[in-house]
């Protein structure tokens, strides 16, 4: 599943008049570069989420064969990650697990082997992370399990169960490989951020996983200055497709 109903408010004027899934980097459109690192990762079909603009989303889409199925999930009011999720569950019908990926991250990691590890883990879901500066940090134990969320700008910190003082503080990076039984346990309605579901399970005991991806380069476009630097790194080296 890929997200993309986001308004993108950061980001205008540009977004005014086209959802931030189509803003283009190296003559692509984000949507489409996120489609064919997904597939090049051997999915086998796709949904994304929209409200913003979602006709000319849907109508971009509709006009491109990426060689999988892709479907659109209309939203008629934002749900935020966890709701969307939810609202599109229908569709991870397969007993297999599924990327979750943001339209608007641009990143060289490999989408194939951040699967296998999820899949050799055993997790209930895997999320990619990296240690860089952020307002916001998930926390994990020594066993790289999520144990906590922390955000910097009110200084609040909450966590699954008792504190962890030697706990490890990552930033999300908004790529996430999810088993289909963390679905069924979506207990939330309305919008809600999946954040707040992955804590909740991992408090029941669920095994929320760290991938690390310092490696990799990521960047979200959620910014001009941010776009900025994607669009100069894609002159540099090319799209990691």
């Amino acid at each position: 599943m890929i997200l993309a109903a986001g308004i993108g408010s950061r980001l205008r004027p540009l977004t005014d008049a086209h959802p931030k899934a189509l803003v283009e980097v190296s003559g692509m459109a984000m949507i489409e570069l996120v489609i064919r690192r997904l597939t090049k990762a051997e999915v086998d079909g796709i949904i994304v989420n929209a409200f913003h603009l979602a006709d000319q989303l849907e109508d971009f889409l509709q006009s491109r064969d990426f060689g999988v199925p892709v479907h659109i999930s209309r939203e008629t009011e934002l749900l935020d990650t966890g709701g969307g999720l939810k609202r599109a569950s229908w569709f991870f019908d397969d007993g297999r697990p599924f990327f979750l990926h943001n339209a608007d991250v641009f990143t060289n990691l490999d989408l194939a082997g951040f699967y296998r590890s999820h899949m050799d883990s055993g997790a209930l879901a895997t999320l990619a992370v990296s240690d860089r500066t952020s307002a916001r940090h998930l926390l994990f134990d020594e066993q790289e399990r999520l144990c906590g969320w922390e955000s910097a700008p009110d200084g609040r910190t909450q966590w699954a169960t008792a504190p962890v003082p030697a706990a490890t503080r990552l930033a999300f990076n908004g790529i996430h490989v999810i088993s289909p039984g963390l679905v069924a346990g979506l207990c939330e309605t309305g919008a809600f951020s999946i954040n707040r579901s992955y804590l909740r399970l991992a408090a029941q005991g669920a095994d929320i996983r760290a991938f690390r991806m310092d490696e990799w380069y990521y960047k979200d476009i959620g910014s001009a200055a941010k776009l900025e630097e994607v669009r100069c790194w894609a002159r540099e080296k090319g799209l990691p497709i």
